[in-house]
């Protein structure tokens, strides 16, 4: 049987799946638009600091 902690983090994983699942198609793509931009600049951030002088 699994902690409640992470039953709980399961559970609001799939909450979030079927509530994409849910949306209209052109929301969809807003949501993955949005999602990808977040990726992008989290990598440019990483870029930087690895870059960065200590």
């Amino acid at each position: 049987m699994k902690p409640k902690d992470e039953w709980s983090e399961e559970a609001e994983g799939l909450s979030l799946v079927r509530a994409f699942l849910l949306l209209p198609p052109d929301k969809r793509r807003l949501v993955l638009k949005f999602a990808d931009e977040l990726a992008r600049a989290q990598e440019r951030h990483e870029e930087g600091a690895e870059a960065s002088p200590t």
